[in-house]
């Protein structure tokens, strides 16, 4: 075994330690731990697919390996033993490769456990007890896009979500999802566009690009400075003003708006793929608290935008209680707004809006996404 191939999975392990113990993300704590470390380019891609590897399919090898597991393990031995068991079931790495160097690159105390069990796992048929074991989301998910999808397309979408997503660029350079430009693009006319949860400022740089006025808005200091970033880097400093404020009571005058963007907190189902530790971090119970913030927002919205300007909703989830469920409080209790947009491919109707669902190779590759656009009437 190379001494290279040890170092990415050590590198690894320590990265999954981190996430499982201290609450790190992947997506934030691989780029640093690579850039500190020396590692060729072709380990480094490695060390990625091992720790989003690993993180996403956690349940799965969970249960590879807790079948040759009688007892609770310190955390740096559930996280090799989980990618010793990635790479056997998974990646379909030779037995000898992916045992040994996993093994080597453990403490000496652990390497005996570590040993043992990963050569059951690799001699052990592999066989998972029901889809959500075998697909690795927790139960919830797997029941709430069922209900909400069709077993049908719900499988199709968990399948999908468990491979990387690819990368896309815009024209101007900026890597963002084909989804969120759909978005972008349902803005729709000029003058001046509030963008109530703008962070990182994807959708607020594209809609600026052409020349309108943006005023990007979020929460968090730490969330605006990325926008801050984005609109120096594309050198859009004209056309973006970025602004730290709380989008359910947005500092600016009623009726200012001729657009209103309002890209909702979610659960974040749609955009699992880009997020390998998600699906572990929510709960079924988070759905209801977002869905009442997000209805906080679109009543914000509404006074923000003047009478025959535009609210564009989106969430990069698909669930009912954040789409359809949402436009249905909206019918009932924000009567002055009226649907002002007819889906058409890449989105689906549902309801009175559009939804598009993860489709890996597809024209369209790009997260799920539910929208829904208004005009305010009065």
């Amino acid at each position: 075994m190379s001494d290279s191939g040890v170092a990415a999975r050590r590198l690894a392990i320590d990265a999954l330690v981190r996430i499982e113990k201290g609450g790190a993300f992947a997506n934030l704590i691989v780029p640093r731990m690579l850039a500190d470390s020396d590692l060729a380019e072709r380990d480094r891609g490695f060390v990625t697919e091992l720790v989003y590897g690993t993180t996403r399919m956690q349940r799965a090898c969970d249960h590879l390996v807790d079948r040759f597991v009688m007892r609770d393990v310190e955390p740096i031995v559930r996280c090799a033993l989980r990618v010793g068991a990635y790479q056997l079931a998974m990646l379909e790495t030779p037995a000898h490769a992916a045992v040994g160097a996993t093994v080597s690159s453990v403490p000496k105390r652990v390497r005996g456990f570590v040993n043992a069990v990963l050569r059951k796992v690799a001699d052990a048929p592999v066989e998972y007890p029901d889809d959500a074991t075998r697909l690795s989301y927790p139960d919830w998910i797997v029941s709430t896009l069922e209900a909400d999808l069709g077993s049908t397309r719900a499988a199709a979408m968990l399948e999908c979500m468990n491979q990387p997503a690819q990368v896309h660029q815009r024209a101007d350079g900026y890597r963002q999802d084909p989804s969120s430009q759909l978005i972008a693009d349902l803005v729709t006319g000029d003058g001046v566009v509030v963008d109530l949860c703008a962070a990182p400022g994807g959708k607020a740089t594209a809609v600026a690009r052409p020349g309108r006025l943006v005023i990007a808005g979020d929460l968090r200091s730490s969330r605006t400075s990325l926008i801050v970033n984005n609109r120096a880097e594309l050198d859009l400093g004209d056309h973006l003003a970025v602004v730290i404020a709380d989008g359910t009571r947005p500092p600016l005058r009623p009726g200012s708006a001729d657009t209103v963007i309002v890209d909702a907190p979610c659960s974040g189902l749609g955009a699992l793929r880009r997020r390998p530790d998600a699906r572990w971090r929510i709960g079924a119970d988070a759905i209801d608290r977002l869905a009442a913030l997000q209805f906080r927002l679109l009543e914000a919205a509404t006074e923000l935008v003047k009478p025959g300007g535009r609210i564009v909703y989106s969430v990069c989830t698909v669930t009912a209680a954040e789409s359809t469920a949402i436009d249905d409080r909206v019918r009932v209790e924000l009567p002055q707004l009226s649907v002002d947009w007819s889906p058409a491919d890449p989105w689906d109707v549902v309801g009175r809006g559009g939804r598009v669902l993860p489709a890996a190779g597809s024209a369209h590759d790009g997260d799920g996404m539910c929208a829904f656009v208004y005009r305010r009437e009065t």
